[in-house]
């Protein structure tokens, strides 16, 4: 089990898990946590992991995420969604990428989920230890790539990778904002980023109406 988009302020959570009987077929294909593998390399993976494996991939959009927020913590909402994704492959054993900074809280959060008996095993950095998380981390990486680009043909701007720390996506964010006075669709309006830009534009129009009104 891993994720790709937990915290960008545009665009969706996805979930993914992968179940094999052994993983010596991904082992010889060399996965790695996708982070360090090209985008290229991770497209071309992907339907190679799909081939050898059962596997889940579910896609959280921005307002479900703000929704989920406003009842927990992003952790517990995490949690919830592993939880869905190792019912439905019902493995013996499942390997988890730890949201929470503390294992076995999010172990804990997990089983509680869970209706049926199942070993988990959760760590920190799970995708470089454990080549099904590996293998996990790409599906998800890729499904969230794509759902990125459907965004941005829709929305018809570049709007960069979706995260704050990319000046790509702040640059789109503020210029959304000064034309339409408004977040963008997609966008995690419950993120400290989207509120500050949205109160920077419109603290911004305050200052232009008192100086036209002084």
């Amino acid at each position: 089990m891993d994720e790709a988009g937990r915290g960008p302020v545009i665009g969706p959570l996805v979930v993914a898990g992968v179940a094999v009987e052994s993983d010596v077929e991904l082992r010889h294909m060399n996965v790695r946590d996708s982070k360090k593998l090209s985008p290229e390399r991770r497209e071309a993976l992907a339907p190679e992991i799909e081939k050898v494996s059962t596997y889940e991939v579910i896609v959280i959009p921005a307002e479900r995420i703000d929704v989920m927020r406003s009842e927990m913590s992003l952790n517990d909402f995490e949690a919830k969604l592993f939880a869905e994704v190792i019912d439905k492959l019902r493995p013996e054993t499942a390997y988890v990428d730890a949201a929470d900074v503390d294992e076995i809280e999010f172990k804990r959060c997990v089983r509680k989920e869970l209706a049926f008996d199942v070993e988990i095993v959760s760590q920190h950095n799970a995708d470089e230890l454990f080549p099904v998380v590996s293998a996990a981390s790409i599906l998800a990486k890729v499904c969230r790539d794509r759902q990125m680009r459907t965004i941005e043909d829709e929305i018809g701007m570049h709007i960069g990778s979706g995260y704050a720390s990319d000046a790509d996506t702040i640059a789109f964010l503020e210029t959304w904002i000064r034309t339409h006075g408004s977040l963008p669709p997609h966008t995690r309006a419950s993120w400290d980023t989207a509120r500050r830009l949205l109160a920077e534009a419109r603290n911004h129009k305050l200052d232009d109406f008192g100086r036209r009104t002084a």
